[in-house]
């Protein structure tokens, strides 16, 4: 455990363990005063002091410092860096244990801050993420106050990411245009902040029914200093040399350990994800129901997304799933719905067992985890419908939107479960079957906490539609 209190009380105590005076403690070299003051939090002794006094009380000039013997503090180190493994290989509480054991333990502010955010990360991956928030929110603070040891970047990416999840979309695109907006000032339109930072805007953008701002971001990004040919790390490097020549030191020293850790090789997965969101932007709104009346435009967007989504074979996991599910969109808009139906039936086949309980998980994260899977199950359903649709089997769609409406009971009202019923309500339509969809349109509203007379009119009032 770390020593108590600040320095000035770690002195005190320590002297009066060894049952020495003020005065004893000042010997020659120092004044009973000076000694005074720094037990009383005044004054900060300097590391010659600490480095003598420590040789007085009989204890390191780290423990004064810092509340932790040297030892004490490379086992925090290690566990620290082992914790962060763990939430690599995708064991978040494993890891989340581990970072509040560092954060009991110590008291070295860097340390302690490497600590903080991987905890908050862990948290987020635990579908914690009202907590995972709080300790961004202090990491965004902490950067706010002290620029020159600690880039404000990372918490504020990571707070606009959360925030989406959550459904404050505003907040999600005041923060993510303001991270996209520092980026581009110091340079860097590659790497993983920039994807990262673009892609939560692009999925925020689609999810606020601004697909024209969507659109052009993501024909802005896909088009970025990517195409010069250089390297990652060089553009990192740049970033970092502007940051310092403006006196952002922590933005610059983390440009720089961001291009040592990218060397050698481009971020694919980051760029994976931005190409799904590219797709999926290209994609909300093109939702005809036959291939005949499908545009050129609208055709010629959805086998762009076709293209992109080609880039996507990297995902694992519920990222290659929302992968799968937007495909066979584009599949069915660009008048292959056959092709669309073989990947549906078959992860459909093959997924069931995505809604079971994930082992070593608390029951709370299970149930975030598992509202999550069912939403990616009714999707899929949903576009599957779409494709019987365009092939004119209205009662193939109709037997899988009635399975898709029995799994939605199980979803706690949301904007995104509205968003979902709206959508089953004009396949309902689609398929010729009205009581479904005015059903669907009212769970749709109540899912919002409305209960209006005419579900159809208020959820174009609303923009579920």
């Amino acid at each position: 455990m770390p020593g108590p209190g600040n320095v000035g009380e770690r002195v005190r105590n320590l002297r009066l363990t060894r049952r020495l005076s003020q005065a004893q403690l000042a010997g020659h070299d120092l004044s009973d005063s000076y000694i005074s003051l720094i037990e009383s939090g005044k004054r900060t002794p300097t590391p010659t002091v600490l480095r003598m006094l420590a040789e007085r009380l009989g204890c390191t000039p780290e423990y004064l410092a810092e509340g932790v013997e040297p030892e004490q503090r490379a086992h925090l180190e290690v566990r620290e860096r082992h914790a962060h493994l763990a939430l690599l290989d995708g064991d978040p509480v494993g890891a989340e244990t581990a970072f509040e054991e560092v954060l009991a333990r110590s008291d070295d502010p860097d340390l302690t801050s490497r600590a903080r955010w991987g905890r908050a990360r862990a948290l987020e991956e635990l579908g914690r993420t009202e907590a995972a928030i709080a300790l961004f929110e202090e990491l965004r603070e902490q950067a706010e106050r002290d620029p020159g040891r600690a880039s404000w970047l990372p918490p504020v990416i990571a707070l606009a990411r959360c925030y989406h999840t959550v459904g404050d979309l505003g907040q999600a695109i005041a923060l993510g245009e303001r991270a996209l907006a520092r980026l581009q000032h110091f340079g860097l339109t590659v790497g993983q902040e920039y994807t990262e930072a673009g892609r939560i805007l692009l999925l925020a953008y689609v999810d606020r029914s601004a697909p024209e701002r969507a659109h052009a971001l993501g024909r802005r990004m896909l088009t970025s200093d990517a195409a010069e040919g250089d390297q990652p790390s060089t553009h990192y490097r740049r970033a970092s040399s502007r940051a310092l020549e403006e006196g952002a030191v922590g933005d610059s020293l983390y440009f720089a350990e961001q291009a040592l850790a990218v060397r050698g090789g481009a971020p694919i997965r980051a760029q994976a994800l931005l190409n799904l969101a590219a797709a999926r932007a290209l994609l909300r709104g093109v939702t005809p129901f036959t291939a005949e009346v499908v545009t050129e435009p609208e055709r010629a967007a959805a086998a762009e997304a076709l293209d992109l989504l080609g880039g996507t074979s990297v995902l694992e996991g519920a990222e290659a799933t929302e992968s799968t599910i937007e495909r066979a969109r584009a599949l069915v808009l660009v008048g292959e719905p056959e092709q669309a139906i073989a990947s549906l039936e078959d992860f459909l086949d093959t997924g069931m067992a995505l809604a079971a309980p994930v082992a070593g998980v608390p029951a709370p994260e299970r149930g975030t985890d598992r509202a999550a899977r069912v939403r990616k199950t009714v999707q899929a359903r949903l576009v599957l419908a779409r494709a019987r649709i365009a092939q004119d089997d209205r009662t193939g769609a109709l037997v899988v939107l009635n399975s898709a409406g029995g799994q939605l009971k199980d979803l706690p009202p949301s904007r995104p479960a509205a968003h979902i019923y709206r959508e089953l309500g004009e396949l309902f339509e689609a398929a010729g079957e009205t009581d479904g969809a005015a059903n669907a349109y009212r769970q749709a509203l109540e899912a919002v906490g409305l209960r209006p007379s005419r579900p159809q009119a208020a959820a174009c009032d609303l923009g579920l539609v």
